[in-house]
């Protein structure tokens, strides 16, 4: 599964396809996070007829809910790559929402799982947006999960689903049927570990609520 990661990269070395359209003040407020929980401010990267930067809470809540703000509802923040299409709550999010999540790496068991370039990569999420009466709008998102790799399955029985470099338009893309959605199914299969390391963490990592 996914519920602590990070994104240290510095501005200038993130993907210039995040830096398309921006947050106003975004470039001047961003700082690095090393550590990014549920709940948290999240930087996602979506597809409405272009694409475009976004800040979300992490943690799904429905269009239908009535408060999201209430504490006994539920808030996913991760979700199952082989029943997203299955679940009414990730539903039509899986078929109009899909979205990516930049990181550095992400934490299992006192470890940081990481690409051994360090260069960034992207988190596959789905993502949602709740509005209420007045037209006050919250967007929200989560991560997907699939089964391990041999470099996560020591340490956790789940790992994000990670979007290749070059592809996260492709997942983005809005999908016109059933046969263009299912394309997308290989884009959640397990990573390759080969360019990746998983380094035992001395010091735990402190939030940087300040990035947003």
């Amino acid at each position: 599964m996914c519920g602590r990661y990070e994104l240290t990269t510095e501005f200038k070395n993130l993907p210039s396809v995040l830096k398309k359209d921006l947050p106003k003040g975004f470039e001047e407020n961003y700082a690095q996070q090393e550590l990014i929980r549920p709940t948290d401010p999240v930087l996602v990267l979506k597809n409405e007829g272009k694409t475009s930067t976004s800040l979300m809470l992490w943690g799904f809540i429905s269009e239908w809910a009535k408060d999201p703000f209430d504490p006994s509802r539920p808030k996913p923040f991760n979700a199952r790559a082989e029943t997203v299409g299955e679940k009414k709550l990730f539903r039509g999010s899986w078929r109009h929402k899909r979205c990516v999540l930049p990181a550095s790496g992400f934490f299992e068991k006192g470890h940081r799982i990481r690409r051994k370039d360090s260069q960034p990569f992207w988190l596959a999420g789905i993502w949602n947006r709740w509005m209420n009466s007045e037209g006050s709008e919250l967007e929200t998102c989560c991560v997907l999960t699939t089964e391990p790799n041999e470099l996560v399955r020591p340490l956790h029985k789940r790992m994000p689903v990670i979007i290749p470099d070059g592809l996260e338009e492709d997942w983005m893309a809005s999908v016109k049927d059933v046969a263009e959605l299912k394309a997308l199914e290989p884009l959640l299969s397990r990573w390759s570990p080969d360019e990746w390391i998983a380094e035992p963490i001395i010091k735990s990592p402190t939030s940087q609520m300040s990035l947003f």
